[in-house]
């Protein structure tokens, strides 16, 4: 089920106190579905998603009787536009730095504006609805846009991606759950290894629902080094965890892979082998383009209709 964005609901507005010139997110999935500020879009059948951000975003400048800029991370062109949307209608798309200073004090206002905790509340809402696929591309927006701003080994990040994994799981895309969960693990065992027993327990549970050969034991290697590496450390003490250690050793040793007899590091991604599927990137790895000045699917003229772009 999704949701129109309303701009009188108070729910949407900014916070109150919030700068008067915000920046709101926008986010389209590579299936086309559209978030903007943690909402799904109703795309109403077969309208454009950049159409459908400008009418929403300018819907805001005019209830706020203000500029309004917009960070849009669009997964079906591989790009990220900034853009500044004035009451009237018209936008223009804009540098990384105008309209709010750079760094840690633009991602403050953002997140005073709209805090991702509400925003991981609406997921969990659609989630205990059973409306997967929107929780699930809330969770990607909502990753995206914290990894955008604050980096991927941010804590706020980790969690948005545990939570996208979880809703991998749940939707039965156990290699996609799969590569999220073992990013975040990955990154756990690089900088909080006392953390990180936990996120290679998740990592794990995705990776025993994979039936690919190759995939299995790709992603069996990593896990197995992260396994070996929390045991040398004195970090496995759950016995749940030793369990499922032993059944990533085993079910290597069953494939007939070679089975690492003491503690390696955490591997980053290892390269598929010879007859192997390659192994896919976590998909905030993937590239982004910052868009040129002036993309026009994400300018429009004053006084143009909803839905219309110069």
């Amino acid at each position: 089920m999704s949701h129109s964005l309303t701009p009188r609901d108070q729910q949407n507005l900014p916070a109150r106190g919030a700068p008067p010139l915000i920046r709101l997110d926008a986010y389209v999935a590579e299936d086309g579905s559209t978030v903007v500020n943690g909402h799904l879009l109703d795309m109403g059948g077969v309208r454009p998603p950049n159409e459908a951000i400008l009418d929403a975003v300018a819907m805001f400048a005019r209830t706020l009787g203000a500029p309004v800029a917009a960070t849009v991370i669009d997964r079906t062109a591989q790009q990220v536009a900034r853009l500044r949307v004035h009451p009237d209608g018209s936008s223009r798309t804009i540098g990384e730095d105008e309209d709010l200073p750079p760094g840690r004090e633009r991602t403050a206002a953002e997140e005073e504006a709209f805090p991702p905790l509400a925003r991981v509340e609406r997921i969990i809402q659609h989630a205990q609805r059973e409306e997967l696929h929107a929780a699930f591309v809330l969770a990607s927006a909502l990753r995206e846009h914290l990894t955008l701003r604050r980096g991927a080994e941010d804590e706020l990040s980790l969690e948005a991606r545990a939570i996208e994994a979880y809703l991998a799981y749940l939707r039965g895309d156990y290699m996609l759950s799969t590569v999220l969960a073992l990013t975040v693990a990955r990154i756990r065992c690089r900088t909080d290894l006392n953390r990180a027993a936990p996120d290679v327990a998740r990592a794990t549970a995705a990776w025993q629902r994979l039936w690919d050969e190759g995939q299995v034991a790709t992603r069996g290697q990593e896990l197995l080094h992260m396994w070996e590496r929390l045991s040398s450390a004195g970090l496995l003490q759950e016995p749940a965890h030793h369990a499922m250690a032993q059944a990533v050793r085993g079910r290597l040793a069953q494939a007939g892979r070679a089975v690492p007899q003491g503690p390696a590091p955490a591997a980053a991604a290892l390269p598929a082998g010879p007859g192997q599927v390659p192994a896919p990137v976590a998909p905030e790895d993937k590239p982004l383009k910052p868009t040129r000045r002036g993309l026009r699917r994400f300018t429009r003229r004053a006084g143009r209709s909803p839905g219309q772009s110069s």
